[in-house]
């Protein structure tokens, strides 16, 4: 499968500090008093559809995932020897960190509701169908995602220093197997984040500054507030259009 880069990246060969992003948010949790784990069907539409490295329980108004971040399909960052290892592709500049295991708690709102837009952190923004970490369009120190492409392996995944593996981009392994309107994960906020496309198979052209904006899914044909990934900045979210819950790990 070819990796898609957008074609306003330049190809530069230097990979140093642009391998490193941004470290986790500094967002904290209370342990709850008392947790509800809810079977897959019990759950909200969306999280029906959650697998991989991530199992997800409710606890009265929160969504509580919980991950080890071990991506579902093969990479470079496994490391030469292990199962899910593959070869880098040409072109690829393997960055020097590998993927671990991680403990990883969201809690993010069952039923996300509008505010007033705030900022994404670096770090993780939120969690995709299959247990990956969803990053901001952000390097390390804010900068923008220049070289530091060049270290995605061909799904558009790479480690942080602490080998959290992460995707800023389109997860390609989701897009190519699930379809291009299909659901790719939620943000910290509770909002959903969908394929390069709406329901109607368009590329949507009314989306905010945040990324997204209400339409019909698949999981919500009446029509919701969702983000789609894009091929420009802001990738995947450019703020959040809710509260945003918290993430520990």
């Amino acid at each position: 499968m070819p990796r898609h880069l957008p074609v306003f990246v330049p190809l530069l060969l230097a990979a140093a500090a642009s391998t490193m992003c941004g470290g986790s948010s500094d967002s904290t949790i209370t342990s709850p008093s008392s947790t509800t784990t809810a079977t897959n069907a019990a759950l909200p539409g969306v999280y029906q559809r959650f697998g991989g490295s991530a199992t997800v329980s409710q606890d009265g108004a929160q969504i509580v995932i919980r991950t080890t971040d071990v991506p579902d399909h093969p990479s470079p960052y496994f490391g030469i020897g292990t199962a899910n290892y593959e070869a880098p592709t040409p072109g690829m500049q393997v960055n020097p960190n590998r993927i671990a295991s991680q403990t990883l708690v969201f809690r993010i709102p069952s039923s996300p509701t509008a505010a007033a837009a705030s900022d994404t952190p670096l770090g993780p923004i939120g969690v995709a169908v299959n247990g990956v970490v969803l990053f901001n369009q952000y390097a390390a120190g804010r900068a923008p995602l220049t070289s530091e492409i060049l270290s995605f392996d061909r799904f558009n995944g790479h480690p942080s220093g602490s080998n959290q593996y992460h995707y800023h981009l389109e997860p390609l392994w989701l897009t190519a197997s699930r379809g291009q309107a299909a659901l790719i994960g939620v943000l910290l906020d509770g909002f959903p984040v969908y394929g390069t496309v709406d329901a109607g198979g368009q590329s949507p052209r009314d989306l905010d500054s945040c990324n997204g904006h209400v339409g019909a899914t698949e999981d919500a044909p009446q029509g919701i507030y969702h983000y789609h990934v894009t091929p420009a900045p802001p990738y995947i979210a450019g703020c959040f259009h809710g509260a945003p819950g918290t993430v520990a790990g």
